[in-house]
């Protein structure tokens, strides 16, 4: 069973994700910031990380230096999901080599539940 890393404040996008992942068969973990994703990430070893940039604490794009400066972590792929949909946002995830860079008022719960599904197969 594929293991999925969802780090999101948003206590109703949170639940409405988590609980369709779990429905489609993946096991969820959730962190609610910065400071807890780290700590559950090399606890959880996931195989992917979905990733809001706009958290308590640390901010995204922090979280991912973090991951990606990491040798034990930086090959898991990270999925950004957020707000900030500004070409700027979206060209620093890449530079810091997020598999994707998902604007949320872009996309439905399907379409982002079937990119999931694609990348882990």
């Amino acid at each position: 069973m594929k293991k999925i890393l969802l780090i999101e404040d948003d206590p109703f996008l949170s639940s409405l994700l988590g609980n369709r992942l779990k429905k489609e068969g993946f096991e969820l973990v959730s962190a609610k910031s910065g400071n807890e994703a780290n700590k559950l990430l090399k606890a959880s070893n996931p195989d992917l990380v979905l990733l809001d940039i706009i958290l308590p604490g640390k901010s995204g794009f922090e979280v991912l230096e973090e991951i990606k400066s990491d040798p034990q972590v930086a090959k898991t792929p990270v999925m950004i999901i957020s707000n900030l949909g500004q070409d700027i946002d979206i060209e620093k995830g890449r530079e810091l080599g997020v598999v994707d860079y998902i604007v949320k008022a872009r996309i439905s719960i399907d379409e982002l539940i079937q990119k999931v599904k694609n990348l882990l197969k």
